[in-house]
């Protein structure tokens, strides 16, 4: 059963890219006393979430603040180096932190995996956007189509906020 608006973060282990390479970090860690917008891409590099859906969050990142967010963070089942090179290119770095979940714990763990291996992904993630305070969910935005980007816009959560 996938995540619902008030449940608890699960406890899992996700990697940040640090200064010297991937950085474990604990969800229940990191999601703790602060109020965090995240957003859940299929892949990095793929069309809809390099083009569009990274782009909104990286333009929109100063108004989520405005709102109170704390952090605006980018998850995607991709390695850390993969998740860098990304933000990097959509000019995300120093504007959203970026956690990768390239072993699906995570994801798994929200029940809100994607079966990409028709198209050769193999397990991602289902293209969303929670805001997550103090570690509840607060609000939740799946989409129904993991190629289209709606619900899951920065424009629609900063409508939440």
């Amino acid at each position: 059963m996938p995540i619902a608006k008030g449940d608890r973060i699960p406890d899992a282990t996700v990697f940040i890219m640090g200064e010297n390479g991937p950085e474990p970090v604990k969800t229940t860690d990191f999601f703790a006393s602060r109020k965090v917008v995240l957003f859940a891409i299929p892949g990095a590099f793929t069309p809809t979430c390099h083009a569009r859906h990274i782009p909104s969050y990286v333009s929109n990142a100063e108004k989520l603040k405005e709102k109170g967010v704390d952090e605006v963070v980018c998850m995607a089942v991709n390695d850390p180096f993969v998740l860098a090179a990304e933000a990097e290119a959509t000019g995300a770095a120093g504007k959203l932190a970026c956690l990768s979940d390239g072993n699906a714990e995570f994801t798994k763990a929200l029940g809100l995996e994607l079966d990409g291996s028709g198209i050769g992904l193999g397990t991602r993630s289902q293209r969303f956007a929670m805001i997550v305070n103090d570690g509840v969910v607060e609000e939740i935005f799946v989409e129904p189509d993991p190629s289209k980007m709606t619900v899951s816009s920065a424009e629609n959560v900063l409508e939440h906020l």
